[in-house]
């Protein structure tokens, strides 16, 4: 198939691309850059043998999407573009909005002026809210999002569970991601955010090489083991195999599913960092500070839907996770 990515060159976008690619499927990437570098398409490049297209463009660019998904005679599109940062959205409502909702609105309108109509879209656990039990299953109940992000992403749920119910023939998988960490196993992609990252793992490999001071730890009151968060951590790589497996079951499959991936595992914020002192061979500083408005105590998954009708299994531990991440922020440091 030939599969538009939109936000394809971001740390997810990317390593979904290189799979696709390795599927046999055609990548093209559609990215306005905000958080990712150009740079990627060459990495991908020479990671899998095949330059995938690449578009900058705005998901809110509507002229600009037609152009693309004509030009390239698109069958499918995965869609990542979005921002991301819990605290942020909480700080910026209105930008979170604007991008997330008004552009996917605008994406959809341009598939349907283009008669695409299979669409994989980059879901969150945060569309649970606060949990009332563990682990999660997809049919507990959505609607309660501790933030204006996690909001976008259930908004964008029930806009596509709507389009399906109006157009019979129209596939949205929305994926719910977990906690998605790690980097490939070339080291030449991984998460490598502009600015200070929001994300825990980047922050840990820039405090590993000496890029920041210490890891910044938000509250270690809450009701876990350590006291500190915890997350069902997934490498990226095991994510981006669930899409192509979810964009194989959008051939054959109509209407709206929600599918969670993760490992069905929690790890707290102190186990991940005592995973990467391992990685790296040292210790690393960190300091507890306030626990960050929007964040919950727990959540992990159940992933046996992904199973049963994706036939995928996460395979990848904590412990390759946060070596994948040290060997992708060594290169990463030393290429600089």
């Amino acid at each position: 198939m030939k599969v538009l990515l939109t936000g394809g060159t971001g740390f997810i976008g990317s390593h979904t691309a290189v799979c696709l690619i390795e599927s046999g499927h055609t990548a093209v990437l559609y990215d306005n850059l905000s958080n990712s570098k150009p740079e990627v398409v060459d990495a991908i490049e020479t990671i899998t043998g095949a330059r995938p297209a690449f578009v900058e463009g705005d998901i809110r660019d509507g002229a600009k999407l037609v152009e693309t998904l004509k030009a390239y005679e698109i069958d499918a599109v995965i869609h990542f573009a979005g921002l991301k940062a819990v605290g942020e959205s909480v700080e910026k409502p209105l930008l979170y909005y604007d991008n997330n909702i008004a552009g996917t609105v605008t994406l959809l309108q341009a598939m349907k002026e283009c008669g695409v109509n299979k669409l994989i879209f980059s879901s969150s656990s945060t569309v649970y809210g606060t949990p009332v039990s563990l682990p999660l299953t997809e049919d507990m109940p959505t609607g309660t999002p501790t933030n204006p992000y996690g909001r976008t992403k259930l908004m964008i749920e029930e806009i596509l569970r709507d389009l399906c119910e109006a157009q019979p023939e129209f596939a949205a998988v929305c994926l719910r991601y977990f906690n998605p960490i790690g980097a490939h196993d070339s080291g030449l992609i991984g998460e490598d955010p502009n600015g200070i990252p929001n994300n825990l793992l980047p922050y840990v490999a820039r405090v590993a090489s000496g890029k920041l001071e210490y890891v910044r730890v938000f509250g270690d009151d809450y009701p876990t083991p350590d006291g500190t968060g915890v997350r069902d951590y997934i490498h990226v790589v095991d994510l981006a195999r669930g899409h192509v497996d979810a964009l194989t079951y959008a051939e054959n499959h109509a209407g709206w599913e929600a599918i969670n991936l993760g490992t069905g595992r929690g790890s707290s914020v102190l186990e991940v960092i005592a995973a990467f002192e391992k990685a790296c061979g040292k210790k690393l500083p960190y300091k507890v500070l306030q626990r960050r408005a929007g964040d919950i105590a727990a959540n992990w998954c159940c992933p046996d839907k992904a199973e049963k009708l994706l036939g995928w299994k996460a395979q990848y531990g904590i412990a390759e996770m946060c070596s994948s991440s040290w060997k992708f922020e060594r290169m990463h440091t030393q290429a600089k």
